[in-house]
């Protein structure tokens, strides 16, 4: 039986790193939208990044096929060519001396990862990509909400 084609769009965003963060993914399937959101009151924008995608993938009722657009370079980086799995293979090391950043949000999203065929697509932040652009918002919405609710 064929998969489900999807297409996600996620962004995360961190005012001061650490600070107040929040994400923001939207999935497509023909014409269904479904947007999500989420944040955390001390976090960095990597962790904001990962969790919108991580959050996004779990939404998924069944294994999909899924075009993932984002504009981190760390996720595409990490997830294209091969880093993610080297630093788990390592016991979340990047080399001898270096833990690997984020390695609970890394393994979450390896999992997923054996899940639902992904493609991974970068996209320039904050340069007219419409579905960057609302993912951004969402994300900037919630810690702004976050932040606000701490006065």
């Amino acid at each position: 039986m064929p998969k489900n084609h999807v297409q996600i769009y996620t962004d995360g965003a961190c005012s001061g790193n650490p600070g107040p963060g929040g994400w923001g993914a939207i999935l497509v399937s023909g014409t269904h939208e479904k947007e999500l959101c989420g944040g955390e009151p001390n976090t960095t924008n990597n962790r904001m990044e990962l969790t919108a995608v991580i959050s996004a993938l779990q939404a998924l009722k069944r294994p999909c096929e899924v075009t993932l657009t984002t504009d981190s370079k760390y996720i595409v980086d990490a997830v294209t060519q091969g880093w993610a799995k080297k630093w788990r293979a390592n016991n979340w090391m990047r080399n001898n001396k270096d833990k690997a950043l984020n390695a609970d949000l890394w393994q979450q999203l390896l999992d997923l990862l054996e899940i639902n065929d992904v493609t991974f697509v970068w996209v320039k932040g904050h340069a007219g990509h419409s579905y960057n652009e609302r993912c951004d918002r969402l994300a900037v919405a919630y810690y702004l909400n976050l932040s606000k609710s701490k006065i």
